[in-house]
Order: structure tokens, then sequence, then C-alpha cells
């Protein structure tokens, strides 16, 4: 779905946008435009007003110099007392002589320094006897607090009102270094000055029941309150705004898809075929949800659903099965998978699941960008000929070269890998296919209602009988010497037995961290804190004294496609005891014979990222161990995340945690690409109340009115986010 479409598209009978789509290029000049869009990626007047204050302060209310402490961010009103520029005699990185100009300011309580270097125009501005307001974070430099390069803004009018000059409350907005504080504040000042009426796309009622301000009374307010209270009024006001569009958007984006026309798959034979075959019964979570999805495929509507389950629940089975029904009229699927080493897996899985038989008629096949030219050229074939009815593949499946001879299911794996326009370009390789959402991480229903507002959601809970449980240990820096190299004995006391174990690092190499991973940062001792690596802790484990003689091999995202596949046939076939891996094994690897797993800096990763790779072990016969290895200190953000983990199994518990210590940005991954979840006031940790209410407004709204017929303003708003086709039949009769 597009995010946004041209200034043209989306207005609907005869509706006129506005003022908030028109150009910032038009509203402030080509050359502020510019500034703007290159700092925070806005064009439009709309993206402008709605970047809000990120807090007010009062001036009467300002922090005491004398009270000052090393480290916060503050906003003083002070006095400049002197101010000096000198030489240093050094040069900056163009060369330049390195000019520093110091300035001292009072407010009577205390003094504080400011340091601006190579800014001569800072004596134009900043002279004996000027008041000021300074925003910055203190530091000290030679015994002396400070603050280096300063936001601030100068007040020299004359015969102002001392007592109302104090009591204003400034809005502090997040800024750039070519965009201050002050800039943005005048800019936003200027457009709201020149905006006129607004119209607002919140019904009336609905406004009122939930006591809300009218959209261009919360504007103004927001940029410019009497009080910090009624900032914060205006603030509910543009979330509510926010999760209402929000929702709107995702049901009304999802009544268009569940009416596109698609052809019925109905299962027959091939499903019965498979279902007398396997060895096992299904849960009765697999049967629910697989009686869900065989019912979406069987009606003549497209489906769009979502299946969430624990790690190891069986979400790959109730994808075979939809792959099957639609097998069933000819049909074809394509399962989209994050990476090589998971779309291997898959492809590995499908052909066991179906035996020989079934896999001979279906011809499964792989494609990632990886493989050789001619592999590719004969997977392209057997999919264009509809030779192939089950297609396995990364990215390369999305390339313009691969055409399908009747793709009926779309099957995309760990959806928060893909962005949403991903996911529509493979759709469109078909004529309104169904489409089936798999994702191992549990989706908190916050989350859900802004991520996946436009999917039906189903959830498998329930472990196939069998699986063993996973005991889960947290080797922290208070361990002692004997407990920590107890680790890699437990590791041994395992490949002895017979049995296999992986040994997780976040880097490939020494400075080399994996792609998606956190960066190095900072030390106890305030140099970088080296992560551990696979490259080196292969290395060391191979010449460990219990493990000299083990078949230890590397596992990285780095490696080349045939390279990679070599060592998973190799890992499953039971030829290789230790694997040492980055999160290339986080989902979807299956080997049954693995018992152990050591995860080493596991702070490093995310509660859901622990959780995930805790699920490659204890799959067979035999219990599993996950170890995790920090060097956090208890009491502290990272070493929680790491205690969560150990203490449960429950991944919708553990869900929510990972939603409570990180952004949902990053619990989202990249969903929200392609305009369906930009939060940009809304946070699904803060604001739940907000977002439930608001879908439970906007369902009642397009029940009594599914084309927005009633409600012209907020049609309009919902059209823009729209996908062109989904607007036209918003519209229709």
């Amino acid at each position: 779905m597009t995010d946004r479409p041209a200034d043209d598209a989306g207005v609907a009978d005869g509706a006129v946008p506005d003022g908030l789509e028109r150009s910032l290029r038009n509203a402030v000049g080509q050359k502020t435009a510019d500034r703007l869009k290159r700092a925070f990626g806005y064009e439009r007047v709309g993206d402008l007003v709605m970047h809000v204050p990120r807090r007010y302060v009062t001036r009467g209310e300002l922090t005491d110099l004398s009270e000052l402490q090393v480290g916060d961010h503050v906003t003083v009103v002070a006095e400049v007392r002197s101010i000096e520029t000198r030489e240093t005699g050094k040069r900056d990185r163009r060369g330049r002589p390195l000019k520093i100009t110091s300035v001292a300011i009072s407010d009577g309580t205390d003094t504080l320094h400011l340091t601006f270097f190579n800014s001569p125009w800072i004596t134009n501005e900043l002279h004996r006897g000027v008041t000021g307001m300074f925003s910055g974070t203190v530091s000290v430099f030679r015994d002396q607090r400070q603050l280096t390069h300063p936001e601030y803004e100068t007040f020299e009018e004359e015969g102002a009102d001392p007592t109302a000059w104090a009591a204003e409350v400034i809005p502090v907005y997040p800024a750039t270094a070519t965009l201050p504080t002050k800039d943005l504040r005048a800019l936003i000042q200027q457009v709201l000055a020149d905006l006129g009426p607004v119209a607002d796309p919140l019904p009336d009622d609905v406004r009122r029941e939930h006591r809300l301000l009218p959209l261009r009374t919360a504007l103004d307010r927001i940029h410019a309150p009497e009080s910090e209270e009624a900032g914060r009024v205006a603030m509910h006001t543009l979330r509510w705004h926010e999760a209402f569009l929000l929702e709107t958007y995702l049901l009304a984006t999802r009544a268009w898809m569940q009416s596109l026309p698609s052809t019925p798959r109905p299962a027959g034979a091939l499903l019965a075929r498979l279902d007398a075959s396997l060895p096992y019964e299904l849960t009765p979570d697999q049967r629910t949800v697989g009686d869900e999805v065989q019912a979406d495929l069987a009606d003549r509507t497209s489906m769009h659903r979502l299946v969430q389950g624990e790690v190891g629940s069986g979400k790959t089975l109730v994808a075979i099965r939809a792959m099957l029904a639609v097998a069933e009229s000819g049909g074809q699927s394509a399962l989209l998978a994050p990476t090589e080493v998971l779309a291997s897996q898959h492809l590995r899985s499908i052909v066991a699941t179906l035996g020989p038989d079934l896999a001979a008629e279906l011809h499964p096949v792989l494609l990632t960008g990886q493989m050789s030219t001619s592999d590719q050229k004969r997977a392209l074939l057997a999919i264009a000929a509809g030779q192939s009815r089950i297609v396995v593949g990364t990215h390369a499946l999305l390339a313009d070269r691969v055409t399908f001879a009747d793709l009926g299911l779309v099957v995309i794996d760990e959806q928060h890998r893909f962005g949403v326009e991903q996911r529509e370009t493979l759709r469109q390789k078909g004529v309104a296919p169904h489409t089936l959402v798999l994702t191992a991480t549990p989706i908190p229903r916050t989350i859900a209602m802004t991520a996946f507002g436009d999917l039906d959601v189903s959830t498998i809970r329930t472990l196939p009988p069998g699986r063993s449980p996973i005991q889960t240990h947290v080797v922290g820096p208070e361990a002692s010497p004997a407990v920590a190299n107890r680790v890699w004995d437990r590791v041994a006391d395992e490949v002895d037995a017979g049995r296999q174990a992986f040994v997780v690092c976040p880097a490939i190499a020494p400075g080399d961290v994996e792609r998606g991973m956190p960066s190095e940062d900072e030390s106890d001792e305030g140099g970088p804190k080296v992560l551990a690596d696979v490259e080196t802790w292969t290395r060391r484990l191979r010449t460990h004294h219990r493990l000299r003689g083990a078949r230890i091999e590397s596992l990285t995202g780095a490696m080349a496609s045939d390279e990679k596949d070599a060592v998973m046939r190799a890992v499953v076939a039971g030829d290789v005891d230790v694997i040492v891996a980055t999160t290339v094994i986080e989902v979807g690897v299956d080997v049954p014979n693995a018992t152990t797993m050591v995860v080493n800096d596991a702070d490093r990763f995310g509660v859901s990222q622990l959780h995930q790779l805790r699920g490659r072990v204890g799959r067979g016969a035999h219990a599993g161990l996950c170890l995790l290895r920090t060097t956090a200190e208890d009491g502290t953000l990272a070493r929680e995340r790491v205690d969560a983990v150990a203490a449960t199994l429950d991944g919708f518990a553990l869900a929510e945690v990972d939603l409570e210590h990180r952004r949902e940005g990053d619990v989202l991954g990249t969903t929200q690409s392609g305009g369906r979840s930009s939060l940009r006031l809304l946070r699904v940790t803060r604001d739940r109340a907000i977002i439930e209410q608001a879908r439970d407004a906007a369902l009642a709204v397009l029940a009594a009115d599914p084309r927005l017929e009633r409600h012209g303003a907020l049609r309009l708003a919902v059209h823009r986010r729209l996908d062109p086709d989904a607007r036209a039949a918003l519209t229709s009769a």
C-alpha cells in the first residue's frame, strides 16, 4: 500500500484539501522547506504542525544554577556576566584555527559557563547584561560546570511585563543543529497563523463523548499553551486523533481486502492424504486455527489472516495444510522467508512433511538470491509453468522476473522482518491471492491493533505433546569461576552423550556486529565493550580441553548461500556437534537432537529474540537447556531482560515484558513502513486505553457508515493513507 497518494489523489466527492496538505515549499519557502525535509523528512504543513513539543518550561520555574547536576539536560534563565573569545593554537578538522568563545552567566544564585567552538557570531547576540534562556546538558571541564553549544534565546524586549514574562510557558521541540528549537517555534507559529480553518476528521459525537478538543484548537494549544496542563490536554486530543485515524484506516483496509473477489480454494483429496500420513494428531489449537484458515480459503473473498503462536507450536503445519487446499485446484503457494537459512529449512520441512509421493506431485522449489544462475533459471521456469505448486524463497521472490501461473496463496513468515510494500509486491503477482501471515513472536493486543489491525488474528498457544521442557539459567558476573567454566563442561557432557549444542554470539568477527544487532557500547572501564563473536568462539571451543575431538562449525549471515546450506544440512544430519552462530538460527531451524544452547552477551538481545533462540533446543526426546551468559549487573535494565527470559517459558508474557522494555518500533520491526503504523505521538505501552477506545469508536462509525459518506473530513483523511484501489472501493456505490 502506498503511504500517501499524490496531491490530487484521495479527494473524494469534490472535497477540497485543507491547509494541512499545503506544501511547506509554498508555506515557508524553498530554502527552509529543504532544511525541514533534510532534518525530519517533512514536506507538508501538516507534518510540521504535528512536530509537537517534547516538553515545556516556564521561565519562573526554571532550574536554579546552584541545583545543576552533571549529566542533567537543563533549561535555565540567566544574565550574561562576561564573554571572551580566544585562539587555542589548534586547528579544527577543516584546518581552520580553533577558537573558543566562553560565556559566563548567572541567575544570582550561582555561575555557569557556556562554551562555543568557532562561533564568532555569538558575540553579536550575547554580551554583558543580556538575559536569555539556555538549554543543554551539564558537563564539567577543569572543575567548572558548563553547557557546550547550548541552544539559547535572548530576551531584550523593553518594557516587558516581568510577571507575565516569568509565567510564560515555552515549548521545547525535538531539534537539530541546523534547526534549533527557537527556529522551529517561530516556523510553527508562522504556519499556524496562515493555516485557517482545519477540517476535523473526528465526528462530533465521538469528540463530545471522549471530551476532546476540536483539531484546530488542539494544534494552537499544543504549540502555545496558557499552562502546561493546557498543553497536556491538547496532547491527549492529538493522540486520540492519531489513534482514531489509524484504526479507521486499518479497519477500512480490512473491510476492503475482505471484499476482494478471490478464487475459492476448498480442500480435497490432497489434504486428506496428508492428514492420513501424519504420524501424530493435530493439537486442538492447530485444528481450530486450521479450520479457520480452511474456511477462509473456501470463501469467495480474499483471506487476510495472521497466525501467531509459540515457538514450536506447529504454525508451519497450518501453512502446509493451507498450501494443499490451494494446490487442489492447481493453484500455487509462495512462502516468503526473511533469510536463506530459514527458507532452506522451510523447504526441507515441507518436503519431509509431504512425503515422497506428495512432494513429487507438488514439486516444491526454492528460490534465493544467492543460488547459482542455472539453479535460479530452473526454479523460475518451474514457477512460471505452474509445475511447482509450492514455492519457498527470500526477497528474490519479489523480483520482476518471478511470474506465477496461478498464485493462490501468499504466506509471509516472520512478518516483522518485512515491510508492507514487500508483502503487497508478492500479492500483486496473483489475482487477489489469499494471504497468511505467520509469526512466532507473540504479539501484545495493542501491537496487534496498531500494526496488524487489517488482519484477522488466530492464536496457537498449546505445544504438541512430547515437547521436552527447557530449563533456562543466567550466568552473570556474580558467578564464580567454577560456575562459569561449568557452562562449557555442560556443553561437552551433551556432546559426549551424542547430542548437539548451539553457541550464539552477537558478532561475526571482532568488531563485525551481525546486521540488526546493536553496535558496541562502553564497558565499565570506559573503553569499547568487546562483544563475543563467532570467529573467536569457534577457535576457543575447538581448543577447549573437553571439546578438542568435537565437530565444531560456524554459521553466520555473511557466509555464501551454498556454504550456509551445507553447514545446516550437516547439523540436521548430526554431522556437527556444536554450531557457533549469530542470530541467523533465531527462527525456523529445527534440529531435534539439539539439547543445549549457550547465548554469549545475552544482554545484547531483546526479550523476544532470546525466547526465539531458546526455542531451537529441546525439540526432540531430550530436555533442553539454555544458558544465558551476561556481564550485566543485577538491578540494571539489561539484566532485568535476561532474568525475565529465565523466569518463564510463556512467550506471550515475555512479549509484554519486551514491549515494556523496548520502544514499539523495535518490537514491530519494519511493519511500520508503508504507512500502516507510523506512530508519531502514540506509544503503545503508554496509550493502550486511547487505542482501545479509538478502535471501538472507529468500529462503530464504520458499522453505521461503511463508506464514510456522512463523514467527509474523515473519509478524506483516511483516503490519504489508503491504497488507490482501496480508496476507489470505499467510495464506490
